[in-house]
């Protein structure tokens, strides 16, 4: 059956020479060929402001760039987010798109009662695809994955995003061809799948 895929490519570097651009290429391709409908928001091509203050988050209207991104987002059925690792986290400019897309509103809506606000993007599932320098398992054990629990957490299940599933991939600069080829066919089978 057919899924609406948003994919977010979330490399600042829009010149589309990294192996993350090459994950996310055979992922749309794949998901393309199997009938599933794409959306693709390239974030190091937007212009936006980066936020200053819990002011701008909660009350700021955003720019043409972020609403076409909010209304891509809502429109999906599965989102897909490819980055580099980069000091141990996501790139500054992914991070401000997120806080500039994922806003009040949108994402969540009014804390209650509860004092936990309502998860506006329920009914959604999510997939991250993290490349790296460093082997995933050095990640994953030794710094236990902190900066994508938190994406995973913090901002995708905060917004209603279930399940959220997680790839990631290491030594990115020093693997073999074959292993590159692995994870390319890799992300052609979770494409394919709309997953």
């Amino acid at each position: 059956m057919p899924v609406r895929i948003t994919v977010i490519q979330g490399h600042p570097d829009p010149s589309r020479g990294h192996f993350g651009h090459a994950l996310c290429d055979a992922y749309a391709r794949y998901a393309n060929d199997a009938g599933h409908e794409l959306n693709m928001i390239d974030v190091g091509r937007l212009g936006f402001p980066l936020l200053r203050s819990a002011d701008e988050w909660k009350d700021g209207k955003p720019v043409a760039a972020i609403r076409a991104a909010q209304e891509a987002i809502a429109w999906g059925e599965h989102l897909v987010i490819f980055f580099p690792l980069w000091l141990g986290d996501m790139p500054a400019l992914l991070k401000g798109f997120l806080e500039q897309t994922l806003r009040p509103g949108f994402a969540i809506g009014k804390a209650g009662r509860s004092g936990m606000p309502p998860k506006l993007l329920k009914g959604r599932s999510a997939r991250i695809v993290v490349t790296m320098g460093m082997p995933a398992f050095f990640y994953s054990v030794y710094y236990r994955g902190h900066s994508v629990k938190s994406l995973k957490r913090n901002i995708l299940e905060f917004c209603g995003f279930s399940p959220v599933r997680t790839s990631l991939i290491g030594t990115v600069e020093s693997s073999s061809r074959k292993a590159h080829e692995l994870w390319l066919a890799k992300m052609g089978t979770f494409g394919r799948a709309g997953t």
